[in-house]
């Protein structure tokens, strides 16, 4: 995977992990408004997560990079998106995509005793386009 600096998330947090993922999907816009996005395409993605926390768990992990990987590929890789539950009734667009990414990843974290926040999701969709999702505010 290339070497990337991400957009910096501002935290107080001791720890900060970046896992960088890559995984390929097929989706499509249903709206005429996409132009050639509203036919079936696809795209080697490449995603980092920012994840931050105080503690560390009993193996002196803040998070198993592991799990953040088979979360993420589990999830969507080899995939056309918009078969997807999530995207019954939501177009699988990038800023989609980030945004369940972050909510995957945060399902994961809130069962882990030690406290650790997904801070920021970055996805990449083509070498010139990419989505940050940082949760609400």
């Amino acid at each position: 995977m290339m070497q990337q600096l991400y957009p910096q998330v501002n935290h107080n947090y001791a720890f900060e992990l970046n896992k960088d993922i890559n995984f390929s999907a097929a989706h499509l816009i249903p709206n005429e408004k996409a132009g050639v996005c509203s036919r079936v395409h696809g795209h080697t993605y490449f995603v980092n997560v920012t994840i931050g926390g105080n503690e560390l768990d009993e193996m002196g992990f803040l998070v198993n990079f592991r799990d953040i990987k088979s979360i993420i590929n589990d999830a969507f890789d080899h995939r056309l998106m918009n078969d997807l539950e999530a995207f019954q009734n939501t177009p699988p667009s990038t800023e989609n995509v980030a945004k369940l990414i972050f909510e995957k990843i945060e399902a994961h974290l809130d069962t882990l005793s030690h406290g650790p926040k997904v801070l920021q999701v970055y996805l990449r969709e083509t070498p010139t386009s990419y989505v940050l999702y940082r949760g609400k505010r």
